[in-house]
C-alpha cells in the first residue's frame, strides 16, 4: 500500500481572511462593531415598539399625565396676586387685563408676556413680576407721573414729562394743578414745553398755557388774551428775553395783544383795538395842534 504524501500547508491567510484582518485593524471599523452595533440593536428595540401608533399614543398620554401631576402639586400652585405701587384705578385695570382664575399652576403662567401686557397700559411705566413662596404672584408697578394736561382734537389727556400718555380726563378742572398745552403734535415736544413753563415762572400767575402751532413752534398764552409768538428755534432763550424786557418796561402790562417773535431779528407787537384807536386819536390831536 502506497502512502499519500500531502503537500505542505501554506501558512499564509486567504485573500478574504487577510482583508478582514486588515479591516479589523482599522479603528473606525473596530469602534463601529464593538460600540455602534450594540447601540443600534438597543435603539432598534424601542423603535420597533414605538412603531405601533396605539403604543405611541398611550405613552404620550402617560407622560402628559405624569407632567400634569407634577405641575399641579401644591407647592407649584399660585393662589392669589398681590399688586404693589399701583393706585386703585390702575390696580383695577391690571386685574381686568389679567383675568387669572386662581388657583393656577405656576407652569401655566407666562410672566414675560404678562409683564408686557401690564406695561401696555398708559399709566404704567414699568412692571416686575415674580412668584413668591406661598403661592403669591407679586406684581410691582411703577406708574407714570402726570406733568401736563394736553388738549388735543381727541380730548383731554394727562402726559408725563417724556410726553407719554398717562390717562384721559373729563375736564380741565380735574387737574388744575398741572399746566396746559394744546395743539396737534404737542405731546411730541413736552420736554421743551416744560422748559418754557419753567422759564415763564416770573409771569406764572398769568400763564394760561402753551399752544403748539404747525407742530413746529409754540405760542405762550397769557390772561387778558395776550400771546407771545415764539420762533421755531431757541424758544426758551427768546421767552427769557421777553420776560426780562417786561421786568424793565412792564411791556406785558400794557395794551398789547400779541408779541410776535417768530422772526427774532424783527420783533413786532400788536396793540389792542382800543389802544390802536387811542393812538390814532392822539396822532390826530398832534396833527391838529401842528396845523
Amino acid at each position: 500500500m502506497c502512502a499519500v504524501i500531502l503537500p505542505p500547508r501554506d501558512p499564509a491567510p486567504s485573500r478574504w481572511a487577510y482583508r478582514l484582518q486588515r479591516l479589523w485593524l482599522t479603528p473606525l471599523f473596530r469602534t463601529a462593531v464593538l460600540k455602534g452595533l450594540p447601540l443600534a440593536v438597543l435603539l432598534a428595540i424601542p423603535a420597533g415598539w414605538l412603531a405601533d401608533a396605539d403604543r405611541r399614543e398611550a405613552l404620550r398620554a402617560e407622560v402628559a399625565d405624569i407632567r400634569r401631576q407634577v405641575e399641579t402639586r401644591p407647592e407649584f400652585m399660585v393662589k392669589l396676586m398681590a399688586i404693589e405701587g399701583a393706585t386703585p384705578s390702575v390696580d383695577e385695570d391690571i386685574r381686568e387685563i389679567l383675568p387669572l382664575d386662581f388657583p393656577v399652576s405656576s407652569f401655566d403662567l407666562d410672566l414675560k408676556e404678562m409683564r408686557r401686557t401690564v406695561e401696555g397700559l398708559d399709566a404704567v411705566r414699568s412692571a416686575e413680576m415674580r412668584v413668591r413662596p406661598g403661592g403669591i404672584l407679586e406684581l410691582r408697578v411703577v406708574e407714570r407721573v402726570p406733568a401736563l394736561v394736553w388738549r388735543s382734537p381727541e380730548g383731554l389727556a394727562l402726559l408725563d414729562a417724556q410726553g407719554n400718555r398717562v390717562a384721559p380726563i373729563e375736564a380741565r378742572g380735574a387737574r388744575p394743578d398741572l399746566p396746559l398745552i394744546a395743539g396737534r403734535g404737542a405731546d411730541k415736544a413736552v420736554p421743551e414745553a416744560l422748559h418754557l413753563i419753567a422759564a415763564a415762572g416770573p409771569i406764572g400767575s398769568r400763564l394760561r398755557g402753551l399752544v403748539r402751532v404747525g407742530e413746529r413752534r409754540w405760542d405762550v398764552v397769557l390772561d387778558r388774551d395776550q400771546r407771545i409768538l415764539l420762533p421755531t428755534r431757541n424758544a426758551v432763550a427768546t421767552l427769557e428775553r421777553v420776560i426780562a424786557l417786561d421786568g424793565v418796561s412792564d411791556m406785558l402790562g400794557r395794551d398789547i395783544v400779541v408779541v410776535d417773535l417768530r422772526n427774532p431779528d424783527r420783533p413786532t407787537v400788536r396793540l389792542a383795538p382800543e389802544a390802536v384807536e387811542e393812538f390814532r386819536r392822539i396822532r390826530r390831536l398832534q396833527a391838529g395842534a401842528t396845523n
